[in-house]
């Protein structure tokens, strides 16, 4: 081999170890944010008990495979800023929360305005970017949004417990109102997706997917609220192979809704489907299907195309409450298109809604 070849292929042996740095096999302990830098290191981190101060983020950038075990509870101390308080991202991962609670200190945010007012809040809460499992893990009184997934790979999200129950009652700040306010679950922009087997206890949408495709929410439980929502849906994108199943909904505004945007153009919503979810004690609809938000039941807009919207298999039962409408449906003249199947979509109580520029609906009737 002549010195050129061998030389060529030190140099290209050189630059793949220096861009591929393997995770040191080795295990590191967080014990507060001064110990982040050297754990993420190893393939195995424990997350003890401690406060994360205020205005700063607890962020683990993982190591690919990364196993992380939380072993105490992490508080994080209250500062009016954008956050979020909590990041996490890598690929392969395996986070057991171990029935562990993240505390966002909520009470000290809330006034009733969420992010639509009153102080800063940090929102999201807490930022998923890894794929692999995250799993039993509880988030305590968020100040607003709770998660936002954006995993880069398949990730399933098992056994989780969101409680913002604390927020459905005024403070001294709130106007009479619940004092928390805009507490999403989860509001999803991703591919590749389970949420199953949580619960869920807020004041805003328990799921809400504003684009993405193959996301699967199954046997969770949402009080509180307003219902699992596919939306709201802005221009320039896609939503498809959605599957809503074997949830229960309770004391929501809604059980099911899809929003999309009155000035959205671009957009496309497709493959929804609902099986097997069960709702009761619900405020105002039991689904509700709207082409005019922020309004409700106003003017629809025309630029979301919404197709294949289905109520099939194991039969969803929704009971409504007495001044609530069972079912509206708020289409664009021509936005809503083909056939679609309602024959597992039961809903008593209330008054029948009105269903508008469409007539595909079909083995359903109110």
């Amino acid at each position: 081999m002549s010195a050129f070849i061998r030389l060529t292929a030190l140099l290209v042996f050189a630059r793949i170890i220096l861009a591929a740095p393997a995770a040191s096999d080795c295990t590191g302990t967080i014990s507060s944010l001064d110990d982040v830098a050297a754990a993420v290191k190893c393939t195995t981190v424990n997350i003890n008990s401690f406060t994360v101060p205020a205005g700063k983020t607890f962020d683990l950038s993982l190591a690919d495979g990364a196993t992380v075990n939380m072993q105490g509870d992490v508080t994080f101390a209250v500062k009016n800023w954008d956050g979020p308080l909590f990041q996490v991202s890598g690929k392969s991962i395996t986070f057991n929360g171990n029935g562990h609670t993240f505390d966002g200190n909520g009470p000290s945010y809330w006034d009733g305005q969420g992010g639509n007012g009153g102080v800063t809040k940090p929102a999201p809460m807490m930022k998923i970017k890894i794929s692999g499992t995250y799993s039993n893990v509880k988030v305590l009184n968020s100040p607003a949004r709770v998660y936002s997934v954006s995993n880069p790979a398949p990730l399933t999200m098992s056994q989780l417990t969101i409680d913002d129950s604390a927020g459905d009652a005024p403070n001294s700040k709130s106007g009479g109102k619940a004092a928390g306010h805009n507490t999403d679950g989860f509001d999803v922009s991703t591919t590749n997706l389970i949420i199953e087997d949580s619960t869920i206890h807020n004041q805003d949408d328990c799921l809400a997917i504003n684009k993405g495709s193959n996301i699967v929410f199954q046997r969770n439980t949402c009080t509180g609220g307003h219902g699992i929502s596919v939306g709201s849906i802005s221009s320039d994108v896609t939503v498809s192979g959605i599957t809503i199943q074997g949830n229960t909904i309770q004391n929501n505004d809604q059980a099911l809704r899809i929003k999309t945007k009155a000035s959205a153009t671009s957009s496309t919503v497709t493959n929804i489907t609902y099986t097997g979810n069960t709702g009761t004690g619900l405020r105002q609809f039991g689904v509700l299907i709207d082409q005019s938000y922020p309004d409700t039941l106003g003017t629809p807009g025309t630029g979301v195309k919404l197709s294949a919207v289905n109520f099939v298999g194991a039969t969803n039962n929704l009971a409504v409450n007495s001044d609530a409408q069972r079912v509206a449906v708020n289409c664009g003249s021509g936005s809503c298109t083909g056939t679609w199947d309602w024959s597992a979509l039961k809903v008593t109580g209330g008054k029948a809604g009105s269903i508008t520029n469409f007539s595909g609906i079909k083995n359903f009737s109110q």
